[in-house]
Order: C-alpha cells, then sequence, then structure tokens
C-alpha cells in the first residue's frame, strides 16, 4: 500500500545578509545569484549596497547589505544559513519567517490609532 505524501508546507521568509566590502563585484554578483536560486524562482533580491557599521564587525567598518524575499519549504532557510556559514566573504545573516509576524493594532478606541508589529507569542517586536 502506497504512503501519500503530504504537500510541502511553504512560508514567507526574509533573509538580510552582509557581503564583505573586500569581495570582488563579480564575486558579490555570483553570491547573490546562488544563494537566490537556492531560495527559488519567487525571491525577490533587492541589493542595499554599501552601508557602514554602527560598531565594527570583524575589524571591518562596512559591508554590501542585501535582502531577499521568498516562499519556500520550511527545511531551505537552514540550508542556505548552513552554506552561508562556510562561504568565505559572508560576515552576517538573518532569517525572519514573515508568516509569524502579524499587525494588530492597539488603543482601537481612540482617533489616531498605533500599529505594533508581534510574533505569534504575543510578544512585541
Amino acid at each position: 500500500m502506497k504512503q501519500e505524501k503530504t504537500p510541502a508546507v511553504k512560508r514567507q521568509y526574509e533573509c538580510l545578509y552582509i557581503i564583505e566590502n573586500t569581495v570582488s563585484e563579480d564575486k558579490r554578483k555570483e553570491l547573490i545569484e546562488k544563494f537566490s536560486k537556492m531560495a527559488g524562482s519567487e525571491c525577490k533580491v533587492e541589493k542595499w549596497g554599501m552601508k557602514k557599521f554602527v560598531t565594527p564587525i570583524n575589524y571591518k567598518k562596512d559591508g554590501f547589505y542585501v535582502l531577499m524575499n521568498f516562499t519556500c519549504g520550511v527545511d531551505v532557510p537552514k540550508k542556505i544559513g548552513d552554506l552561508m556559514n562556510i562561504t568565505e566573504g559572508i560576515v552576517r545573516y538573518i532569517f525572519v519567517n514573515k508568516d509569524d509576524i502579524k499587525t494588530v493594532r492597539l488603543n482601537s478606541n481612540r482617533k489616531s490609532k498605533k500599529e505594533v508589529t508581534t510574533n505569534e507569542g504575543g510578544e512585541t517586536a
């Protein structure tokens, strides 16, 4: 008897990563393309460019910021993160599961309403 596979759960993710300022432009394009291909065909990449760090990271004062928005299975961000850990030229990265974030209204009885972003646990971000 065959077992049917359950359909893969797809979630929306956002990944912000920083490439070292010493990496050549060709190598930078190659890294961006490699990570966006791993994220899937629905990946949108925003190149924020070279920005200064508030505090030095690994004795460096600036880096090239890249933001990726994508929809994929739950195992893909771990795979991309593992690759970023061993890739030379990646300074830092962070993944955010956008499905776990929702917007709630505070003081709904007032005319001016504030919106606060919280995660599923109810903690204010």
